[in-house]
């Protein structure tokens, strides 16, 4: 009986098996592991948001060229889209914003969710398209815009006015 008395247990109060720990090799071992997988994973995760943005802002552009074509259509009237490189905004001169009716209808690609800038905007001699009252485009062209080293080109067509995106998004060497 002597024995049984000596030999040491993990039991708790009452006889029952009391919390298991963790060592602090283990702990350490563990942190170790996040920390590599976190490392591989945290560029990754980077460059898939920086890809989303361009290309969320791209898709923006195109539905509001197209939404400038359809109203200049509908109205019979030509509409106006002024792209504006150092401001990173465009503008859709002859229509209201639909958020805040009181105001012109422009766009800011710096801010949230976009945050991208507009690299190059070559619309035949300057950055303004104009649909004329029959949805035809005064020029065909191309905006490139950009998030970090990840870009995208979109395309207006001069014979159907369409825009689109030109091929998938491009990585860029930053200088």
């Amino acid at each position: 009986m002597a024995p049984a008395l000596i030999r040491r247990t993990r039991e708790g109060c009452l006889g029952r098996p009391g919390p298991r720990g963790f060592t602090i090799v283990e702990a350490v071992l563990v942190m170790t592991i996040i920390g590599i997988l976190a490392s591989i994973a945290l560029p990754r995760y980077a460059g898939f948001v920086a890809r989303e943005q361009v290309q969320s802002a791209a898709r923006r552009i195109v539905t509001d060229l197209s939404l400038a074509q359809r109203q200049a259509r509908v109205t019979s009237a030509s509409q106006t889209v002024v792209f504006d490189a150092l401001t990173e905004t465009y503008t859709l001169a002859n229509l209201s914003d639909p958020d805040r009716p009181s105001r012109i209808y422009q766009v800011s690609l710096k801010d949230e969710p976009y945050r991208a800038g507009i690299v190059s905007a070559s619309l035949g001699v300057d950055a303004t398209l104009i649909y004329d009252g029959y949805g035809a485009p005064d020029s065909n062209g191309t905006i490139v815009i950009a998030v970090g080293k990840y870009r995208q080109t979109i395309t207006v067509d001069n014979g159907t006015g369409r825009a689109r995106m030109a091929g998938k998004v491009e990585v860029v060497a930053i200088q």
